[in-house]
């Protein structure tokens, strides 16, 4: 029994040594096993540390903002305030000067706290390198309640002016500043102060004038432009007086022919 028994073990020990590759296929799927749970391992790893990454950026991104805030492209006069002559019951205007400062194209968009009692003329536009623009501010002025005298003369309505870099020969869209968010810097957050009509003032003397050059400048830009030469229609034909004159003319005589006829 011992020896068949030998026989035996010896003969399946030869049976697997002549098919080795039974031993191949058995390490083959035990190192496929281990490298498929390590590349799973090492994408989640990747994965998580891209995450980590694009976290950290965007907390960099905000706290360098925070620390350095976006350079201004206009510069406003007055910087800080807008200033109304106090008429209760009356649409008050103001009157603010933009200048673009930057060495590129700017857009600028208003934005008020009260759209339904203010309004902004114009709400906003671009402006080139150097460019300047007067803009006048709408208010109605409400009625104090039981028809007293007002003390604080300041208001809690406030205008945002806003400001994005554009490239030249763009249309003006309010769109702008929702596509390029990012982009888009605050320049100032205007308080109202009402100015007593009663006691004349430097600030009231100068909002008197700025209106009226910013009045002078909104009929400038609604006139046509002047006609600077003769009239062309379509490419390379100019009509001049002589011909005008000319064409009448005949035009003249072959009535008069028809008439003497």
């Amino acid at each position: 029994m011992a020896i068949s028994e030998r026989r035996q073990r010896s003969s399946e020990r030869k049976m697997f040594s002549l098919c080795p590759f039974w031993q191949t296929s058995t390490t083959t799927n035990n190192s496929s096993t281990s490298s498929s749970t390590q590349n799973l391992n090492h994408n989640g790893n990747g994965h998580m540390e891209t995450v980590a990454t694009s976290k950290r950026s965007k907390t960099v991104t905000s706290i360098t903002r925070s620390l350095f805030p976006p350079r201004r492209r206009l510069r406003l006069d007055p910087a800080n305030y807008l200033y109304f002559p106090y008429e209760p019951g009356t649409q008050a205007k103001s009157a603010i000067r933009m200048k673009n400062t930057s060495k590129s194209h700017v857009a600028f968009k208003f934005q008020t706290t009260a759209p339904k009692s203010c309004y902004m003329r114009p709400p906003g536009g671009i402006l080139a390198p150097g460019e300047s623009i007067i803009a006048t501010v709408f208010k109605f002025v409400e009625r104090p309640e039981n028809d007293e005298a007002q003390v604080d003369l300041k208001s809690r309505v406030k205008f945002k002016i806003m400001s994005l870099k554009v490239t030249a020969g763009v249309d003006y869209l309010p769109e702008l500043f929702d596509e390029q968010r990012d982009q888009v810097t605050v320049e100032r957050i205007l308080r109202v102060v009402f100015l007593d009509v009663g006691r004349p003032s430097p600030a009231l003397e100068k909002l008197r004038r700025r209106l009226a050059e910013a009045e002078a400048a909104f009929e400038a830009r609604k006139k046509p432009p002047p006609d600077t030469g003769p009239r062309v229609v379509g490419e390379g034909l100019v009509i001049d007086e002589w011909k005008e004159r000319r064409e009448k003319y005949l035009a003249r005589q072959q009535v008069e022919a028809v008439d003497s006829t």
